[in-house]
């Protein structure tokens, strides 16, 4: 192997030529900043069809006071779920990720607080055998209260671990004064105090949103093998390489939670955040915890697997009776979400009732309270009862005209094809053929992502290909692992200049 690494903070050239095996570090905490130049392609210690990444010795370096090394050579994705602590949730494709040949001790967790999910990111020593892993788990940011709890669990616990064990295996004495969090998302500034209070002695570094969600999605492109795929219902999950240093930027990131940011990726650290929309994953929540009964999100993707849209949505087949092959929209192509439920409800109207009284008497006469009483006009001089427009519950007897499940996809649709046609409108006008969707809104739902993928093959005539990931709601938590480092830090198929 041939290296340079030059710092910032003092001049140093090393040159060096190795056949053994290279690592791969990436390097929390570093007080300068290097560039790196690597020439090597040793095969990686997991067989993955397609180009091998590169991997990149940094053994050379500078380590400043602090400096934390992250081995990932050879890092995958584990094929088992690793156990979740109480009340936390572990939706599919939130695996962790081994790290085969890290073995030196990390002193800092991770979390990403959003409107609606707080993700954790953290890394354990393998008992048995060389490496760790990365863990991946994640609360409702309600229970905020649990989150810090089960910090504090890992914190201790890493606390005794240095003080049973101060030499670790890399050679360097940890300290329980070393211990951090790296927090990020909105929750890192609304939490801050709440977090650093209850979590003594620790210090808590808030990290900006928008610089851990690229460092996060770059880890997962360069880094871990099987990480990016894409999706159809005709084809299914496909796992893709993004390619060389030179072909995976510009990208579009459409990170979607609460609400939906987009940002225009043009190289690395060179991002802007070049639109958005409101309507996200807290629309659907907000909306689908009125409409139905359900109580958590995972509930509402259950009730969308069984539902049929077509009975609560308009289609294109139900206006022209066949498609509309002239301007190449199907039959079975959405032409008003909820088109239907007014039109059912004009032609079977619904008494009204309120707290399931009747809105008139026995006799047929309308029920006027006392406080309709007082709400009587005098019109040409006689009394007339004020003109009140009739109105349900949310939840009343309209709603049961519909199925759950039902008003569960259509809205789900919806707002999947409102995210999918915006992020071609911003892809096409930055001139951006990669699109990768990230957030907790996914969670590696089959129909959430073949409606977003559709949506962008279809406007954009199949120009441009939607990008998924198997951790797409840990891009934050991730990037905040990792974002105490240097300003260039070594990767396999990073460039350096």
């Amino acid at each position: 192997m041939i290296y340079t690494t030059t710092t910032t903070s003092a001049t140093t050239t090393a040159t060096s030529t190795s056949t053994q095996t290279s690592k791969t570090y990436f390097d929390s905490y570093s007080l300068g900043s290097y560039t790196m130049e690597a020439i090597t392609d040793p095969p990686l210690s997991r067989p993955l069809a397609g180009r091998a990444r590169k991997n990149t010795n940094i053994d050379s370096t500078i380590v400043h006071p602090g400096t934390i090394r992250i081995n990932v050579s050879g890092a995958f994705i584990v094929d088992e779920e690793a156990g979740s602590p109480p009340k936390a949730l572990k939706p599919s494709g939130t695996n962790d990720i081994r790290l085969p040949h890290h073995s030196s001790e990390v002193s800092h967790i991770a979390v990403d607080i959003g409107g609606s999910l707080a993700k954790l990111v953290y890394f354990t020593r393998d008992p048995h055998t060389t490496g760790g892993r990365l863990n991946f788990t994640n609360f409702e940011t309600d229970n905020i209260d649990d989150v810090i709890s089960y910090m504090g669990i890992l914190i201790n616990g890493h606390k005794r671990s240095l003080l049973s064990n101060p030499q670790n295996v890399g050679g360097k004495r940890g300290r329980p004064s070393d211990l951090c969090v790296m927090a990020t998302g909105g929750g890192a500034h609304k939490y801050y105090e709440k977090i650093s209070e209850a979590l003594d002695g620790v210090t808590v570094y808030k990290e900006d949103e928008m610089e851990c969600l690229i460092v996060g999605l770059d880890f997962f492109l360069k880094e871990i093998p099987e990480e990016v795929f894409v999706y159809s219902d005709e084809e299914g999950m496909r796992f893709v390489e993004p390619g060389d240093e030179g072909d995976i930027y510009p990208y579009l990131l459409v990170n979607i939670g609460s609400g939906v940011s987009m940002i225009k990726v043009s190289g690395p650290q060179k991002f802007e955040r070049i639109g958005g929309t409101s309507l996200g994953g807290g629309t659907l929540w907000g909306l689908l915890s009125l409409l139905t009964g359900a109580k958590s999100f995972d509930e509402m993707l259950q009730l969308a697997d069984k539902g049929d849209n077509t009975s609560v949505d308009m289609l294109v087949g139900d206006i022209y009776g066949t498609d509309y092959g002239r301007i190449g929209l199907k039959s079975t192509t959405i032409a008003s979400t909820f088109g239907k439920v007014f039109k059912k409800n004009i032609e079977d109207p619904v008494e009204s009732k309120v707290n399931g009284a009747s809105n008139e008497d026995s006799s047929g006469s309308a029920i006027v309270d006392d406080e309709e009483e007082e709400e009587k006009v005098k019109v040409n001089g006689e009394a007339k009862v004020a003109a009140e427009p009739k109105t349900e519950t949310v939840k009343g007897e309209r709603t049961q005209n519909f199925k759950p499940e039902d008003i569960s996809r259509s809205l789900l649709y919806a707002i999947s094809n409102n995210i999918g046609q915006i992020s071609y409108l911003q892809a096409q006008h930055h001139n951006l053929g990669r699109i990768y969707f990230g957030g907790s809104f996914i969670r590696g739902h089959r129909q959430t992502m073949n409606t977003l993928a559709y949506a962008i093959k279809f406007w954009s005539k199949g120009d441009k290909q939607a990008y998924f990931l198997r951790h797409e709601g840990y891009l934050g938590a991730v990037g905040a692992f990792l974002r105490r480092q240097p300003r260039d830090w070594g990767r396999r198929r990073s460039s350096f200049g």
